[in-house]
């Protein structure tokens, strides 16, 4: 593939706390993308791709058909995003998103996750690119890629792995690209998100130092408030 980025393990959660927390994110973000226009994915493309994000992620159906619905029947939750930088063990960098009804108990849990680690806040967001990302089944990549050109998307990279697509594209012109591949027929994706993309990344030693790292994933994955963790770590 072109420029590396980690996609998350499609495998269901290992512990009861990790599957809560899954759930509860794929939950808010359904529920905020159905919020912000009419609760169907046919014309809600916000609403369609939170879904295949989630889906991707093995979230099950009645999970998600119950977030739409519930912003369906006007219920109002009132969600906050945040975001937190750090470093992480063995120079790692890492970046937190949060959407939470406590900004106070989200930054509280989060910063103290980080430090009793050996991390500590600090500014690593110019270490990544935000890119809108796009991988699914295929092996026509000059017709996908001069598709999405002609459609005046700005691409940044079309790769082919195998049997698999990876599409990069800037953040601003993720919707346009998500409708012109839908367009071509493409309805199943494995990614479909924006996210951040390490500039460079760096391979931990086995130690103490990774360790703490893998251990610090877990807890941040076990906090219902975490949304995303990006970071810079092969693994």
């Amino acid at each position: 593939m072109g420029r590396h980025f980690e996609v998350r393990a499609k495998a269901m959660a290992q512990t009861a706390a990790k599957k809560t927390a899954l759930y509860t994110r794929a939950s808010k973000e359904v529920y905020m993308a159905a919020k912000s226009g009419v609760p169907n994915p046919d014309s809600n493309l916000a609403l369609r791709s939170a879904i295949d994000k989630w889906k991707g992620q093995s979230v099950p159906k009645d999970v998600i058909e119950r977030a739409i619905k519930k912003a369906a029947g006007g219920d109002v939750e009132n969600y906050i995003e945040g975001r937190y930088e750090a470093f992480g063990p063995g120079g790692s960098y890492i970046i937190v998103d949060s959407l939470t009804d406590n900004v106070n108990r989200a930054a509280g849990e989060i910063k103290s996750s980080i430090t009793k680690k050996g991390g500590h806040m600090g500014s690593v967001i110019y270490n990544f690119t935000e890119t809108g990302v796009f991988a699914f089944k295929g092996n026509n990549r000059d017709e996908v890629e001069e598709t999405l050109i002609l459609s005046d998307v700005d691409v940044r990279e079309v790769n082919l792995d195998g049997d698999t697509l990876e599409v990069l594209v800037e953040p601003s012109a993720f919707g346009a690209a998500k409708k012109v591949l839908l367009d071509m027929g493409i309805s199943e994706f494995e990614v479909s998100e924006i996210t951040f993309i390490p500039n460079e990344t760096i391979t931990l030693p086995e130690g103490e130092e990774k360790e703490k790292f893998l251990q610090l994933l877990d807890v941040l994955d076990e906090l219902q408030d975490v949304q995303n963790v990006y970071h810079n770590v092969e693994l």
